[in-house]
């Protein structure tokens, strides 16, 4: 950052660090023990769709990528793009590593502006969704907890942040846990 920069207030936007999102299995046997959560089996990458043709090779390169993770495309209403991994075992692991492994590449291809969020369900012993959201821009995490439709459980995702505690890098401002309604895997 420059002289100008700081002094006209401008700061330096924090890259993603997406090795954070190898500290999810280490999450999650804290919310296992603390609040009984356990993971989906399910991860899901979101992203605005870019047009032109590499992008659509980077597709497939993914797709062929992680077989293993049988990753699925779908859009949703707001015109975004998700690739949903789903894990062959009780291995999350396993799942963050491809997870990780779909984001770096299109990061690596230039793609960065375009991705949005990455997205680790877990449920509640009554089966209810509650998710781990990576902000990819930010660096941070939040949790994501609905509650039927257009509704969503504060009081959860509170708990889940205490819980968190510096497992993850949470989200400090509440006013950037965006609500994912209809996200696959959830």
């Amino acid at each position: 950052m420059g002289f100008l920069d700081a002094l006209l207030g401008r700061q330096k936007i924090k890259g993603p660090n997406l090795d954070a999102l190898f500290a999810l299995p280490s999450a999650a046997l804290t919310l296992q023990t603390a609040a009984d959560l356990v993971p989906a089996g399910t991860a899901s990458l979101c992203y605005r769709d870019p047009e032109g043709a590499p992008f659509d090779r980077i597709e497939a390169d993914v797709a062929a990528m992680l077989q293993s993770s049988r990753p699925a495309l779908s859009r949703d209403a707001h015109g975004y793009t998700w690739i949903t991994l789903h894990d062959t075992g009780d291995d999350l692991g396993g799942l963050v590593t491809d997870l990780h492994a779909v984001t770096t590449s299109l990061q690596d291809q230039g793609f960065g502006p375009n991705l949005l969020c990455d997205l680790v369900p877990f449920r509640t012993p009554d089966g209810r969704p509650v998710a781990l959201v990576y902000l990819t821009k930010r660096g941070t995490f939040y949790p994501f907890a609905p509650n039927g439709p257009q509704s969503r459980d504060n009081a959860l995702e509170l708990q889940v942040r205490a819980v968190l505690g510096t497992d993850l890098p949470v989200e400090p401002d509440v006013t950037r846990w965006f609500a994912l309604w209809d996200a696959p895997g959830l």
